[in-house]
């Protein structure tokens, strides 16, 4: 009888430790596999050196060369994220984005932009949201986000995803490369080529610039090119290295030009660090959560399973008074041995 308690303690025990498993694999991962609405504010800091860049002050445009450092400022926006509905409800969040470049001899600001959008939970995508905006100087203006922008989706693969250039306000491919360890950890590098491109000014900004910079061009264009190169833990898909290696030439109708941004932007040592650190703790939480947890889980309940059925399976051993059998007589009677 105690035998078969026991097996069947061991055995429900057992089963329980499947379905924790089975919660754990295909409810909990996936959830703790979104982007959270608690994020905290996050820095990426990105230095070039030597570089040359448009800075206009109020003396006028003027090009200058000089050591560039570029502060990408991420916070999450909660009300906003609070407010959305429909698609939107549950499966994206709004974050406010800033960037600053600054010449380092001085801090003086070369150049600055802020931006609101949604992107979703799981692949880190932007998506549709009548509330995003892009605001490059007194100028917020409305933009239609799409495509990966400050991360790539959990569980990234080798292949080509389309990362949104501010510049041209449109996606360009980014091409799978290589693995490349970093700071101890796998990542994936991608690169985006982005050639001969125009960036739009409004008319005003251009034309004063055609004035400081290419006098007796009544029209011109910004041809912009660009070597995006980033390097993503493909676990959590977030950047642990960016570089850019960026160009910009005002070209006017009379045939003049003048580059008016030459830089190599890459992420600094203590900024890779720091993303190597956080995706690191993150995907061992992932793993935890979606890979080893439900395996410990579901042997530790296959073991007790089976001892369960193993104890059960025992039969009782009968009870007796003498060192051997009774003899029962064909009368019915109990003999004793003698």
């Amino acid at each position: 009888m105690r035998s078969r308690v026991i097996g069947a303690v061991l055995f429900g025990l057992g089963v329980l430790a499947l379905i924790f498993a089975a919660g754990l694999a295909f409810v909990v991962g996936p959830r703790v596999a979104q982007l959270p609405y608690d994020l905290e504010l996050t820095q990426s800091v990105a230095e070039a050196p030597d570089a040359t860049f448009l800075h206009i002050t109020k003396e006028g445009a003027k090009v200058e060369r000089g050591n560039l450092r570029s502060t990408i400022t991420v916070q999450p926006d909660r009300a906003e994220t609070a407010k959305l509905e429909g698609d939107l409800d549950g499966e994206a969040v709004v974050w406010q984005v800033g960037q600053e470049v600054v010449r380092t001899s001085d801090n003086a600001l070369v150049s600055a932009y802020s931006t609101k959008l949604a992107l979703d939970r799981e692949t880190g995508a932007a998506v549709p949201w009548e509330g995003q905006w892009l605001d490059t100087g007194n100028d917020r203006q409305d933009v239609d986000y799409s495509g990966q922008i400050y991360k790539f989706p959990f569980g990234t693969e080798q292949e080509t995803y389309q990362i949104f250039d501010r510049d041209v306000l449109a996606t360009q491919p980014a091409n799978f490369v290589k693995t490349e360890e970093i700071n101890g950890l796998e990542t994936y590098q991608f690169t985006q080529e982005i050639r001969e491109a125009r960036q739009q000014l409004p008319a005003d900004r251009m034309k004063s610039l055609l004035a400081a910079l290419l006098p007796g061009a009544t029209s011109g264009n910004i041809v912009y090119n660009n070597t995006r190169t980033v390097w993503v833990e493909p676990t959590t898909g977030q950047f642990i290295k960016v570089q850019e290696d960026q160009e910009k030439s005002l070209i006017g109708d009379n045939g003049q030009s003048v580059k008016i941004l030459d830089a190599l932007f890459t992420y600094t040592d203590d900024t890779i660090s720091r993303s190597a650190d956080t995706a690191s703790s993150n995907r061992q939480l992932l793993q935890i959560v979606t890979l080893w947890g439900p395996l410990a889980l579901v042997l530790i309940g296959l073991i007790l399973v089976g001892l369960g059925l193993m104890f059960s399976a025992r039969r009782p051993q009968g009870r007796h008074t003498g060192d051997e059998p009774a003899d029962v007589s064909e009368t019915g009677k109990v003999n004793a041995s003698s």
